[in-house]
């Protein structure tokens, strides 16, 4: 497994695989109807910096973005969102992202990593930022509408990376 720099090309294959998470409406607050151009907008524009996952047969099997929490005073603070391909989840392909996002985040003078939207019910995702050393620092009663489950809590989770 490669994490590499996104490349323009590398967008029809990212897609198949964020089109389906944003579709599902059960873990990014994105709509469901969302277009392609849009997300396109929101996973390639708007972040600072964008990265995939080549797997060892060449394909794309995650990506993940990192951009500027918030502006000015707040901005040594960075989040990130991860998707990985459905085929090939649990096999520690969110922990790459998440240990490279940090080391990323590092070189580039970020002091801390934030997660503001982590559904409740993403249990496997809570785990996986607990056990990289996050923690729940705020409960959002019913903040997330999962397309299933109705109105949900989220969390915030944060983790200094300047220690």
């Amino acid at each position: 497994m490669e994490i590499r720099k996104y490349r323009q090309d590398d967008w029809p294959w990212a897609w198949q695989i964020i089109e389906r998470v944003f579709r599902a409406g059960e873990i990014y607050p994105f709509s469901p109807e969302i277009t392609e151009d849009e997300a396109y907008n929101a996973w390639v524009e708007l972040p600072d910096h964008v990265y995939v996952v080549v797997g060892n047969d060449g394909e794309i099997t995650g990506t993940y973005y990192i951009k500027t929490n918030q502006p000015c005073l707040g901005g040594h603070v960075c989040n990130c969102g991860y998707i990985v391909s459905e085929d090939v989840r649990c096999q520690g392909i969110a922990t790459a992202m998440c240990e490279h996002s940090q080391r990323v985040a590092r070189e580039l003078g970020f002091r801390a990593m934030q997660y503001n939207l982590v559904v409740a019910t993403n249990k496997g995702a809570i785990r996986l930022w607990e056990k990289s050393g996050f923690q729940i620092v705020g409960k959002l009663p019913g903040a997330f509408k999962s397309r299933s489950a109705g109105y949900i809590d989220a969390f915030v989770m944060y983790k200094e990376l300047i220690i």
